[in-house]
């Protein structure tokens, strides 16, 4: 049998994901080469050592110690593929399922460190001196999550439990530290003990299952960064505030910088359902459909745990591409896409009409990192604290709700965005003071579909084949009489986040933006008789560009 030990994602090979079996992946995956996780049916008949073939033997690593289901790590240095083998041994009556031990990772876009000196004070709402930089707690004119607004409401409660499971957390970051929960049986206990019987030792400020103990201290900056963003200290004279002023964050760390294994993500999952926290907030993803990872987030939800997480930053359509674990179908997942202050989905950002629910506050977001410092990071992974910490100012005001309940109050009560408008479930970003007073914002009735006719352009709009470089194209659309119009792509391939079709009312706000490969795709629609189409690409790759022919009208 093979020697059981601790599982370093610092030194993890990856290695491509092309068909996980029995479920259908929409983009590459990477995984710990050579270990598969196990579920038996009856855990009785875990053996030493698996066969998938008449040559071919896995070794028994270890078991996953977690609340429920035995799951096991089994190894093999077989030169098979990984997949050809799992499909063998789900095929074996005693196994319940088998699947790859994926990685995954903090989903960041962008960083900028700095330490803060020398800041001017802003003292209307806090005395926090870099609260007029955190665009992303306004209102307004600006669209944040408007927290001034709904702090004259709550600020939050330290009987709300937050767990940050990232790359751990800066606990003793000043502007952390009085929002940091504290188990105080272990905080009072004997060092190398388990004072509290929960199964783990010295956990004094959560877990870290990367290195296996009770220091969930963070190494990368990521989920320090998130934890500024839900529960930054307020009025303590220092950098910047949180959603809550008042929370308790529980660190859980099972990612670096190079990522982390499903295992140590159902660990700690796992572990902060054993905790009963309140929500989890999870900035991070990639790997493929995991059942042992959708089941652990399926017994948070039976415990009435709300689990945020983030899109994604491929900038991809999550209804066709899963972006996992944010496009797992439970009750409990919120996922969260990213906006900028100009209040459209950022560029990054992924996104998804049935499978994306809300957006937030994503880009160029100041909060926390490592040694006292802060710094300015972009992505869903800085959108998704926004969301947790907006959530657990409801949660520290009426307390858990049932999830159903929960997505609708959040849908109905977020800020409609016409750019988000088939974007994300809701239709707009959330909102704190519109969520907790339960005030939901007019939202125009849609045209009916049914009313809907096409109509040939004159002229085909279309670019040349394949096109050219900082090529700019415009073309004013009208049919006279027209309520409504709407522009259909009958195809379309563009460099993916680069090059664009932008499609821009009579006031010069656009409608909609399409990058990427498509056809026949509908875009969203103006009020009036007229729609500007426009076309940009850089200076690098040209692909083989669009052609539209026709547009659709409601008179």
């Amino acid at each position: 049998m093979s020697k059981i030990g601790k599982v370093s994602c610092m030194t993890l090979a990856t290695a491509c994901l092309v068909l996980p079996v029995g479920q259908l992946l929409a983009k590459q995956a990477k995984f710990v080469p050579g270990e598969i996780i196990v579920k038996f049916k009856n855990t009785t008949k875990a053996v030493k050592s698996l066969s998938y073939s008449k040559d071919g033997q896995l070794d028994l690593n270890h078991r996953i110690d977690i609340t429920s289901d035995d799951l096991y790590i089994y190894k093999s240095d077989s030169k098979a593929s990984i997949f050809s083998i799992i499909k063998e041994l789900n095929k074996n009556p005693d196994v319940e399922y088998a699947e790859p031990n994926f990685i995954y990772y903090p989903i960041e876009e962008e960083g900028e460190y700095g330490v803060i000196e020398h800041m001017v004070n802003y003292k209307d709402i806090t005395d926090d001196p870099r609260l007029s930089s955190l665009w992303g707690l306004k209102g307004g004119d600006v669209p944040g999550v408007d927290a001034y607004r709904a702090w004259d409401i709550t600020k939050g409660s330290r009987d709300i439990k937050i767990a940050v499971i990232d790359t751990g957390v800066d606990y003793n970051h000043p502007d952390l530290a009085e929002n940091i929960w504290v188990n105080e049986a272990e905080f009072n206990g004997t060092e190398g003990v388990d004072d509290d019987g929960n199964g783990f030792v010295d956990d004094i400020y959560g877990y870290d299952f990367q290195n296996n103990d009770g220091d969930p201290m963070d190494d990368h900056n990521h989920g320090t960064h998130c934890s500024g963003t839900i529960g930054g200290v307020h009025n303590n004279g220092i950098g910047v505030a949180g959603v809550m002023g008042n929370v308790s964050i529980v660190p859980i760390k099972f990612l670096s910088g190079s990522g982390g294994s499903a295992e140590g993500a159902i660990k700690s999952i796992d572990y902060a359902t054993k905790m009963n926290v309140d929500l989890m907030s999870n900035s991070w993803g990639g790997g493929g459909f995991s059942q042992a990872l959708f089941d652990v987030i399926s017994r948070a939800k039976d415990k009435g745990i709300i689990f945020t997480a983030a899109a994604g930053n491929d900038s991809a359509n999550n209804d066709s591409s899963a972006h996992y674990p944010s496009s797992y179908e439970l009750d409990n997942i919120i996922a969260v896409a990213a906006h900028t202050t100009g209040n459209e989905l950022a560029s990054f950002s992924c996104y998804g009409r049935r499978t994306v629910h809300i957006s937030a506050p994503g880009k160029d977001i100041l909060s926390t990192v490592r040694n006292n410092q802060y710094a300015s990071y972009s992505g869903t992974s800085m959108a998704t604290p926004h969301v947790s910490g907006v959530l657990g100012l409801l949660l520290a005001q009426e307390g858990r709700m049932d999830f159903a309940d929960l997505k609708e109050r959040i849908f109905g009560t977020s800020i409609p965005v016409r750019s988000l408008k088939k974007k994300v479930v809701s239709g707009g970003t959330i909102n704190a003071y519109n969520l907790l007073t339960d005030t939901r914002p007019f939202r125009e009735p849609e045209p009916a579909e049914e009313d809907w006719r096409t109509v040939a352009l004159d002229d085909v709009f279309e670019s040349v084949h394949p096109y050219g470089m900082k090529l700019d194209l415009e073309r004013l659309v009208t049919v006279a009489d027209a309520k409504y119009i709407r522009v259909i792509i009958e195809k379309f391939e563009t460099e993916n986040r680069y090059d664009y079709l932008t499609f821009v009312d009579a006031s010069g706000s656009t409608v909609d933006k399409v990058s990427g490969t498509g056809e026949n795709f509908t875009t969203d629609y103006i009020s009036g008789d007229s729609m500007t189409i426009k076309f940009h690409s850089d200076a690098s790759v040209s692909k083989w560009g669009f052609v539209i022919k026709e547009v659709q009208v409601i008179y």
